[in-house]
């Protein structure tokens, strides 16, 4: 996904229940700096939204004046194992050998996560998962003295389309439990998908609803040079439809690229890379789509924001619920820039579009409900302009500031509890 805010707090229900928090153990826990570990499959400049939250995290928590670190895999296959600093912020980015099913094999993950813990002394570990290394918590001591929070980005869905991610579920699910049990907190992005998600049901007494933040500071504005460069990307006359998503199996891109061979007034250019490109180059050559489609590749954050500012809307076609949130689409909002999703069953998508008002929702997979959405935008430039207008009104739901200081009122409540699960 591309580089993907304010001050008011989201509209949306967040932890009500952390608001009066316990009287004199907390005051005392409020007087002190915390120290934060994160954990992280990835980290930026690997491109994702999961990544992208946790990097606008980290800056922002250090901005709030906290001491922050995090570990996670090095993005780049045998890469020695690094420490780094970066923005009052330190990263163990831990060697990889090689990746199966979307999983980094990082058998030096357990030591270096050891390590950090000894060096930073954390007050709490924050997990985003999924992540299988982070299951080695479990087995370390250091580890377990310290409370967990874990981010809850998505199930681990049992895939219709990636066959080869249900038995590799079954091995999964039991440590991912064991996991689960041993976490003071659980913080999940929209209640859509805290309502559906089973592996959550046995700890619904401690999961707390915090969406996803952005930090305006990421996503500034395009130089009117950059400006310049995107519309010359984009065909006069056309409706401009943007599609940022790394290209794998959940992203429902072939489900756009046919949308748009049924609108010969419409263009549509995707960023991102991925396994998936060959075959989705191959369908756009066999719709004989080239002069309306284009496979971007992956772009510097200057030429995506400004891909961005100059499209008409963004379309998240994702045909699955690995699609939790769409992080993508809040970036969007920030450019004033409507939305056209997938509404998937259980997901958290049709929470963060707000239907009719900042976008449009339409059935996972339904390339003529899809088609007939983005015909209906590009026949009416009032009502572009209208969800336009409220997309940029709503940017404000996803304050990276506002959902960083939720997060650090959960903290203080597990530290003032003592809330660890033994």
């Amino acid at each position: 996904m591309a580089d993907a805010a304010l001050n008011s707090a989201p509209a949306h229900p967040v932890l009500d229940d952390v608001v009066n928090l316990p009287t004199a153990a907390t005051v005392r826990a409020a007087q002190r700096t915390l120290r934060i570990l994160h954990i992280g499959k990835y980290y930026p400049p690997f491109a994702g939204g999961i990544e992208n939250f946790h990097y606008d995290l980290v800056r922002e928590q250090v901005r709030q004046g906290h001491a922050v670190a995090s570990v996670v895999h090095h993005h780049e296959r045998r890469r020695a194992t690094v420490s780094e600093s970066d923005g009052g912020a330190t990263t163990w980015r831990t060697r990889i050998l090689g990746r199966v099913l979307f999983t980094p094999i990082a058998p030096g993950f357990r030591s270096v996560l050891r390590r950090a813990v000894r060096e930073f002394q954390p007050d709490v570990l924050h997990f985003h998962v999924p992540n299988p290394s982070a299951l080695w918590a479990i087995t370390d001591a250091e580890s377990r003295g310290r409370p967990w929070v874990v981010q809850w980005q998505s199930d681990v869905v049992s895939s219709r389309i990636e066959r080869g991610l249900v038995p590799a579920y079954f091995v999964y699910a039991p440590l991912e439990q064991l996991f689960l049990r041993r976490a003071a907190a659980i913080l999940v992005a929209t209640p859509p998908y805290l309502n559906s998600s089973k592996p959550l049901a046995p700890w619904r007494d401690k999961c707390h609803v915090i969406p996803l933040g952005i930090s305006p500071d990421r996503l500034p504005f395009p130089s009117d040079e950059s400006r310049l460069h995107a519309e010359q990307v984009w065909q006069p006359g056309f409706l401009r439809v943007l599609v940022i998503g790394r290209l794998t199996y959940y992203k429902g891109h072939e489900i756009a690229i046919n949308a748009i061979a049924r609108n010969p007034n419409a263009q549509l250019c995707i960023v991102g890379n991925g396994d998936r490109f060959t075959r989705l180059q191959q369908l756009i050559d066999q719709l004989q789509l080239s002069s309306r489609v284009r496979l971007m590749g992956s772009l510097p954050g200057d030429q995506v924001r400004a891909l961005l500012a100059t499209c008409d809307c963004l379309c998240l076609p994702s045909l699955e619920r690995t699609e939790a949130f769409g992080l993508v689409l809040a970036e969007a909002m920030r450019y004033g820039k409507l939305q056209v999703a997938s509404d998937i069953p259980g997901s958290g998508v049709g929470w963060v579009v707000e239907r009719d008002r900042t976008g449009l929702l339409v059935p996972p997979g339904n390339v003529e409900q899809l088609a007939a959405a983005l015909e209906r935008l590009q026949a009416d430039p009032a009502l572009r302009e209208k969800l336009g207008r409220s997309s940029a009104d709503s940017f404000q739901r996803f304050d990276i500031g506002a959902v960083a200081s939720q997060i650090e009122a959960l903290y203080r409540q597990v530290l003032a509890g003592n809330s660890l699960t033994q």
